[in-house]
């Protein structure tokens, strides 16, 4: 009998020092990814035209870029519940379980057909197609499979262009 007590006692014991119960569990960042679902905005402006579009795959996230033929452009990203055509207000269609609405505070001239790239395949990424260009602010519509984090920001270079990059991470 005396040896069933100092089991129980070794058992309460136990669990009072925490041996027996677990602790709360906390999860890492995905891929270290500590980036929100937030707008995203920056106001420079510039008159540098859109050079180019196009996207990439990297382990965490995909990735588009916006070339500008100049210096630093201003952006407005965040999530919507529909993108609009520049100008007509239109609806534009697009895939996607989510869609972020990117706005490059520089002019689109030169830009044709309605879907830019071609992100089949991507994890993320469902469609990018190009929504208008109007007064200096293009805008472009990026179907994603769910509303994930992202992050923007700019790059100088090559020479004396830039580059807008959207970054949506693959998962939370």
């Amino acid at each position: 009998m005396q040896k069933i007590y100092a089991w129980l006692a070794a058992i309460v014991l136990a669990a009072g020092l925490g041996l027996v119960v677990p602790g709360p569990a906390t999860a890492a960042p995905y891929c270290g990814i500590t980036w929100g679902s937030l707008d995203k905005s920056n106001s420079l402006m510039t008159s540098a035209p859109i050079a180019a579009v196009r996207a990439g795959q990297h382990d965490c996230y995909d990735r588009l870029v916006i070339d500008i033929g100049g210096k630093g452009a201003g952006y407005n990203v965040r999530y919507v519940d529909a993108v609009y055509a520049q100008g007509s207000g239109r609806v534009v269609p697009l895939k996607g379980g989510a869609f972020l609405s990117v706005t490059a505070a520089a002019p689109g001239s030169g830009i044709v057909g309605n879907d830019v790239v071609t992100v089949a395949g991507y994890q993320t990424f469902r469609e990018v197609v190009y929504a208008g260009s109007l007064e200096n602010r293009t805008t472009f519509g990026l179907g994603v499979r769910a509303r994930l984090p992202f992050e923007v920001f700019t790059l100088d270079g090559p020479g004396g262009a830039s580059r807008l990059v959207i970054d949506v991470a693959h998962y939370w």
